[in-house]
């Protein structure tokens, strides 16, 4: 009987005098190992002398050939005392034809993990695919192959499996079922680009090499498919299954179901359902619940509501997670009262919340600001024996940060510690997002230096935040500082953590500044997107740089990225920026040449860049052009005539195209009474002016004045406000102490400079002014 030997208590002395000779090494291993109770141990003193291929030679021998456990005990024994690993392969290949003649196949398949694990230059792999040369071995049997194909996977290294696999496909050796199943389940999880076609080639080769497919097969390859959103191939798979006498199951539907669903192809939801029931299949809890899961998802609670009654009505009674998914949907809709009363559902159905069920209703009751029932769950929850996890600490630190209230954040952390939870990398996240926010930079640092010194690391879109809060705050060094400490430190960047940046020394009028790193970010192989380039193309434009811009522009196009209508209307604003408003149209009709389809932004670009330039009658005909071809107009393009008629005194032309604002439903907005009034003013028509004003006051326009489109982030007003910005406050004050002093004359000439000028004055003021006009309701001579 074999059995593996035993250590005695003392090793068996052997005398190294006379030296033995290798075939006497040979023989005494082989006597101590087929003796009634063979002892490793006394084998000690032959070490020095056991050299890989004397090992081979004992693995090898017909004597012990019928003992495979004792020779898996000897090499085992023997692996540990010789180096390198490479050098004892032919005795594990040796070893393992044995224990495979045998058919010890999960002690062969152990034994390969534990070589697999401490090789790790991939020696064995490499035999096992070019058998050394010149003397080659005899070729690997499909055991031994087969074996190492699973071996691999089950070690995490599916790329190598694969490379077996196929030499089995060369050989013509037909794989074990199980073996293509571990092989495809693995591939399917490897993060790979192309890991479906993979498990595509394997599922066709093992099919070749007389496979048969089972359902299980299918179904690993079809979630390949849903994996990568190829729902086309998934359901062609899908009708293929009968041609191999296989029949889908609950787990080949869920499958499909569940991807659909959270792509939100709903109607295609249904009809596989429906597809699924006309088989005989009846849908189980899981089907019901990536139902509740997908109608959540888009919002649609009342049919996710439904599927719950279904279930009811089909005797599936809802689990934890089905009312979780459901109350989860209620809070992100923000009607937490429901999602309450969901919650007292489960419970009179036995089911009990879970911490899930308590985060969830915690954290939407801190969205919808409903502070007192997230502390009635907190108290609940200790009540309930449910024990708070790190999601719920970091859900209640998350919501002190968003009311800035950070030294209460600050206590709830050290509460978090207290009770055994380390603050994790969404804690440190949200304090660096929360200091970020109320300006404090240096415990924002503080904070991402802790991160660091205990291994985690920021988020990028944490990050992102914090550079985008520093550039806003015109901390540009600073912020440059944090983007090459955190590259240096392994942390991972994009391309929007450098185009903030970018952006940031933009504004800050440093474009050699962003010019050196944008380089920079193409150094490092970041690719940048159409966005990155559209801002860097913005902020070439506005400073004047509109060589600089078209250049980029060009190595948009030669990188194969498609430039949008940002981009082009970037470049067109641009050209009108600098006054060159016949390269602005040059480069719009070659752009229609090249498919662009403009639109009323762009449209009022070119307005407003022809009427800046004193182009009014061009402005018109333009506009007329537009009308003319049944082009959607906004008030930003009225608005835009107006205050070039009016400032080219065409007040009657002007008031027309107010008139056509209020019969297209489009007006008249603040900026228009403030043109109109400055313009009325300007004339001496001093009565009509205060009508309108009185006018607007009545009509209680809530339209922010002060800005001089109502589009505020239009790239037209945004020319408009940083011209005006800087005398705006200053103006503002003055036309309030007029006010107050009563000077309401001396008010409305300054009021209607302005306005002529473009320069915004702030809300505050100009409704003071309207009140004192309206209340004393006198005449205003105009000013001499």
């Amino acid at each position: 009987m074999d059995s593996p030997p035993s250590p005695p208590p003392h090793p068996i002395p052997l005398s190294p005098k006379p030296p033995l000779t290798p075939p006497q090494i040979v023989q005494t291993v082989i006597s101590v190992l087929t003796s009634d109770k063979p002892s490793l141990a006394s084998l000690s003193p032959l070490i020095p002398h056991l050299t890989p291929p004397l090992l081979h030679s004992i693995l090898s021998s017909e004597t012990l050939a019928s003992r495979p456990l004792t020779l898996l005990s000897f090499f085992t024994w023997a692996n540990s005392h010789l180096n390198p690993t490479q050098t004892l392969i032919p005795s594990l290949l040796a070893l393992l034809s044995s224990l495979f003649s045998h058919n010890k196949f999960p002690d062969a398949k152990s034994l390969l993990l534990n070589f697999i694990s401490s090789d790790r230059g991939h020696h064995l792999h490499r035999t096992l695919l070019l058998p050394a040369r010149p003397r080659p071995r005899p070729r690997p049997s499909k055991a031994l192959l087969d074996t190492a194909v699973g071996a691999y996977c089950q070690f995490g290294n599916p790329q190598l499996a694969v490379l077996i696999f196929k030499k089995m496909k060369r050989l013509r050796l037909q794989p074990k079922l199980l073996t293509c199943i571990t092989l495809l389940n693995s591939l399917v999880k490897y993060p790979s680009s192309n890991r479906v076609l993979r498990c595509k080639d394997v599922f066709n080769d093992a099919v070749r090499l007389g496979v048969t497919p089972n359902t299980n097969m299918f179904n690993i390859l079809i979630n390949g498919y849903c994996l990568e959103n190829r729902f086309k191939d998934a359901l062609e798979l899908l009708s293929k299954m009968g041609e191999y006498e296989c029949l889908p199951d609950r787990v080949t539907y869920n499958t499909i179901l569940d991807a659909l669903s959270k792509k939100g192809q709903l109607s295609e939801v249904r009809d596989l359902l429906a597809d699924m029931k006309d088989r005989g299949l009846l849908p189980n809890r899981n089907t019901y619940n990536i139902l509740v899961c997908g109608y959540c998802r888009m919002g649609w609670l009342r049919e996710a509501a439904q599927v719950i009654e279904l279930m009811t009505q089909n005797n599936l009674l809802p689990d934890v997670w089905t009312y979780n998914m459901l109350i989860n949907g209620f809070c992100h809709d923000g009607r937490i009262e429901e999602a309450l009363k969901l919650r007292n559902e489960m419970e009179n159905l036995k089911l009990l919340p879970d911490v899930v069920t308590f985060n969830t209703l915690i954290n939407g009751c801190y969205k919808s600001k409903n502070r007192s029932n997230a502390f009635k769950l907190i108290a609940e929850m200790k009540e309930k024996g449910v024990e708070p996890n790190a999601v719920t600490h970091n859900i209640i630190i998350k919501s002190y940060c968003k009311q800035a209230k950070m030294d209460e954040a600050s206590i709830s952390v050290r509460k978090m510690v207290e009770r055994g939870f380390s603050p994790d990398s969404v804690t440190y996240n949200t304090l660096i997002d929360g200091y970020c926010k109320i300006g404090n930079f240096g415990e924002a640092f503080k904070i991402m230096n802790e991160m660091g010194g205990k291994g985690l690391k920021m988020d990028v879109v944490t990050l992102n935040s914090f550079l985008h809060t520093l550039c806003r705050e015109r901390k540009i060094e600073e912020a440059y500082e944090l983007l090459s400490s955190v590259s240096k430190r392994g942390y991972i960047v994009d391309e929007v953590s450098y185009g903030t940046l970018i952006m940031g020394y933009f504004k800050d009028g440093n474009v050699d500044g962003a010019m050196k790193l944008w380089d920079e970010m193409k150094a490092k192989a970041i690719i940048p997107s159409v966005v990155t380039y559209n801002s860097l193309i913005g902020g070439l434009c506005k400073s004047g740089k509109m060589e600089q811009a078209i250049t980029k522009l060009n190595e948009l196009l030669e990188n194969g990225l498609v430039p949008d209508e940002t981009t082009y209307n970037t470049i067109i604003h641009g050209y009108c920026w600098v006054g060159y408003v016949e390269k602005a149209f040059q480069f719009h009709n070659k752009m229609v040449e090249n498919s662009f389809k403009p639109g009323i932004f762009t449209c009022n670009i070119l307005l407003h860049g022809l009427c800046k330039e004193g182009m009014l009658e061009k402005a018109l005909t333009l506009f007329n052009t537009w009308i003319s071809k049944g082009r959607v107009l906004d008030a930003v393009t009225y608005n835009t005539l107006i205050t070039a008629q009016c400032r080219e005194g065409r007040l009657e032309d002007a008031l027309g195209l107010v008139v056509e604002m209020e019969v297209k439903k489009l007006g008249p907005d603040g900026y228009t009474y403030n043109t109109i009034i400055g313009a009325l003013i300007e004339v001496g028509r001093n009565k009509e002016a205060e009508e309108l004003m009185e006018r607007r006051a009545e009509m209680g326009k809530s339209s922010d004045p002060s800005l001089p489109l109502d589009k505020g982030r239009d790239m037209v007003t945004c020319e408009v406000l940083e011209k005006s910005d800087s005398s705006s406050l200053a103006y503002s004050e003055q036309i309030r102490e007029l006010c107050t002093e009563g000077k309401y004359r001396d008010a409305m000439r300054i009021f209607g400079e302005l306005t002529q000028k473009g320069v915004a004055i702030e809300k505050s003021t100009y409704i003071t002014l309207m009140k004192g006009l309206v209340k004393r309701r006198k005449p205003i001579t105009k000013a001499v």
